[in-house]
């Protein structure tokens, strides 16, 4: 049962929620926590945040407090990869460590469709590379019936877990760089040192760099030298564009791996093939990467070191959202490439 009280009434009342006080373009937060006691001297800051009146709680059977039906929902909703955050006004976070976040969107759904039930998360397929926030979950009410917050269990139970972060695997990557203009020192690779620093940001190691010339032999037998040296992917620089001289993918069939495809929806990006040899991925990586802060690398590689095999329906996929806005300050993730 909840009633209301004057605030010049309360004195001596305890606080059954946090309130909040807001100053815009400075700060959002709580200006009294749960459980304070309401004193002569707090009044008169209560009714500068707009708080006339106060609430009196008393549960009844089957009711749940905001905290504790967040605390729940949380309980219930989070997967490994993920710590919970206290709870503050209402709400509880999820906290993300490196890794790819990986949402079940459908169950998210099914979750917010319960009434008064928020559950929030960032788009899923995100790389995550160093411990924040990615979710938060609360309930609309100050009181909320505890059948709902059973429902959001359930299921929860039968898609656990909605949302989680798959680790990365830490691989052996081999890079081989085409060109003959590479290959016979006319000019400075500058592929490979991009794209050693985007394994390294991942927790992988480049376990070394061949260079090759345009002939689609030496190319082919570079990659299949990786593989058997214990290489876990290959990523082949180079080569990936419709000009005559640029063979990559004609290197990378002719390995026998199993070419997943051959194009991507993406802007930057589309010159892109994915492969896999006896289970390696091989990877053929436009120019783009070398150039862009976020291309199709990003897309795709965080997702095979988090173990996923992807298809030519997941490549597929990356084309809603795989449109770059080209925007002055790259701010990726925090945009909406890849979404």
């Amino acid at each position: 049962m909840i009633h209301s009280l004057p605030v010049e009434q309360a004195v001596g009342k305890v606080l059954c929620h946090d309130m909040t006080r807001i100053v815009p373009g400075e700060c959002k937060g709580p200006a009294f926590r749960k459980g304070h006691i309401i004193t002569e001297q707090d009044i008169p800051a209560l009714l500068q945040i707009g708080k006339e009146h106060i609430y009196v709680l008393q549960l009844e059977q089957g009711q749940l407090h905001e905290d504790e039906a967040a605390r729940r929902i949380a309980a219930a909703a989070a997967g490994p990869g993920l710590s919970l955050s206290e709870v503050s006004e209402g709400r509880v976070n999820f906290i993300a460590e490196p890794g790819l976040l990986a949402i079940d969107v459908d169950a998210l759904e099914r979750i917010n469709s319960i009434e008064e039930i928020a559950l929030a998360t960032l788009h899923t397929g995100q790389q995550i590379t160093s411990p924040r926030p990615v979710a938060g979950t609360r309930v609309v009410p100050l009181v909320v019936d505890e059948a709902k917050i059973e429902q959001v269990e359930a299921i929860c139970a039968e898609c656990w877990p909605v949302i989680q972060v798959k680790p990365f695997a830490r691989l052996d990557v081999g890079v081989v760089t085409t060109g003959s203009e590479v290959y016979e020192g006319r000019i400075q690779d500058k592929f490979g040192p991009v794209v050693r620093r985007k394994f390294e940001q991942l927790g992988s190691r480049v376990m070394g760099q061949t260079f090759s010339s345009d002939d689609p032999a030496m190319t082919r037998d570079a990659i299949l030298d990786f593989i058997r040296r214990g290489a876990q992917m290959v990523v082949v620089t180079g080569g990936m564009s419709v000009d005559p001289d640029d063979q990559t993918p004609t290197s990378i069939r002719a390995t026998g791996a199993d070419v997943v495809t051959y194009g991507s929806p993406t802007f930057p990006g589309v010159m892109f093939m994915l492969a896999y040899k006896d289970g390696v991925p091989v990877l053929g990586l436009p120019g783009c990467v070398m150039y862009y802060r976020a291309s199709i690398f990003d897309l795709v590689v965080p997702r095979l070191l988090a173990g996923e095999k992807l298809t030519r329906s997941d490549i597929v996929r990356l084309g809603h959202g795989g449109f770059c806005a080209g925007c002055d300050q790259c701010r990726y993730p925090v945009c909406p490439f890849g979404k």
